[in-house]
C-alpha cells in the first residue's frame, strides 16, 4: 500500500490569497476602530459643548439671582432708612416716662391720700358698729336678768 504524499495545501497562490484576506480584514478592523473612535470623539465634543452651555446658563442664572438679591437688599435698606424717623428711640421713651412720672406725681399722691383716708374711715365705722353691737348685746343680756 502506498501512501500518497501529504501536502499541506499551501501554495504560493493560496498564501498570497490568505495574506490578502488578512490585510483586507485588518483594514476593515482599523476602519471600524477609527469610526468608533471618531464617534466617541464626537460624543465627547458634544458633551463638552453641552457642559459649556450649562455652565454659561448657570452663571447667567447666578447673576440674575445676585441682582435680585441686591435689589431686594437695597429696597429693604431704603425702607429702613425711610422708617427710621417714624419710631421713638429708647432715650425718647425714657424721657417721656420721666416726664409722665413727674406730671402724674400729684395725682398719685392725691389718690393715695384719699385711699388712706377712706380706709381709715371704714375702719372707724367698723369700730363704731362693733361697739354698738356689743352695747346692744349687753343691754339685751342685762335686760333679761
Amino acid at each position: 500500500m502506498m501512501r500518497a504524499p501529504v501536502t499541506s495545501g499551501w501554495t504560493l497562490e493560496t498564501y498570497a490569497a490568505h495574506n490578502e484576506a488578512l490585510r483586507a480584514s485588518e483594514e476593515r478592523f482599523h476602519a471600524e476602530r477609527d469610526r468608533r473612535y471618531a464617534e466617541v470623539k464626537n460624543a465627547e465634543e458634544k458633551a463638552l459643548r453641552v457642559k459649556e452651555q450649562a455652565d454659561r446658563d448657570a452663571l447667567a442664572l447666578a447673576r440674575e439671582i445676585q441682582t435680585y438679591k441686591d435689589e431686594k437688599a437695597n429696597e429693604l435698606r431704603e425702607q429702613i432708612n425711610s422708617e427710621r424717623g417714624h419710631y421713638a428711640s429708647k432715650d425718647d421713651l425714657a424721657q417721656l416716662a420721666d416726664k409722665m412720672t413727674t406730671m402724674f406725681a400729684p395725682v398719685n399722691e392725691f389718690i393715695a391720700r384719699n385711699q388712706g383716708r377712706g380706709a381709715g374711715m371704714a375702719q372707724f365705722y367698723g369700730w363704731i358698729v362693733g361697739g354698738i353691737a356689743v352695747a346692744l348685746a349687753l343691754l339685751n343680756y342685762f335686760g333679761k336678768h
